[in-house]
């Protein structure tokens, strides 16, 4: 039998998965980096990005959630290792940022390096039928984009 249980195609499921679990490192990775954008963060706008932040890292736990059950629903294994998360990690990991400009550039590179991961995993799961994949990912593109939209706002550009 070539399909899943889900009546999708083993062998590009099986890629799926794969890339999921890129998608799911590089959130670890950035989810840590914002929960010491977060601790770490210093001047005049530490009020306001502070708080961002954290909404940031909460949304990034949910997300994180969500990319395992996929794995898991699409019969895979979520990584659960720093190891496994920094081999694959493609975002930058934000180590002792303080400054408000540099805190929010990170941001917005790591969720460029995100968007990338997230449009290869959205380009291959329509070609494999895969709409809960698919919508997932749809969704998660929508929401980064608006968010880099509006850090590029905030820092002017």
């Amino acid at each position: 039998m070539n399909s899943t249980i889900l009546g999708l195609d083993k062998k590009k499921t099986i890629k799926t998965a794969t890339d999921l679990n890129v998608l799911l490192a590089n959130f670890q990775v950035y989810y840590q980096s914002l929960r010491g954008l977060h601790w770490n963060i210093k001047g005049k706008n530490f009020f306001e990005l502070h708080v961002k932040f954290e909404e940031f890292y909460n949304d990034s736990q949910i997300k994180i959630d969500l990319i395992a059950e996929r794995i898991l629903t699409l019969q895979g294994k979520p990584l659960h290792t720093f190891e496994e998360y920094t081999s694959l990690a493609k975002v930058p990991v934000a180590k002792d940022v303080s400054n408000d400009v540099e805190a929010v550039e990170v941001i917005v590179n790591s969720l460029s390096e995100l968007l990338s991961i997230e449009r290869i995993i959205l380009d291959a799961s329509g070609d494999a039928n895969d709409e809960g994949t698919n919508s997932m990912m749809s969704d998660f593109i929508a929401e980064q984009e608006k968010t880099i939209w509006m850090m590029n706002a905030w820092l002017g550009k």
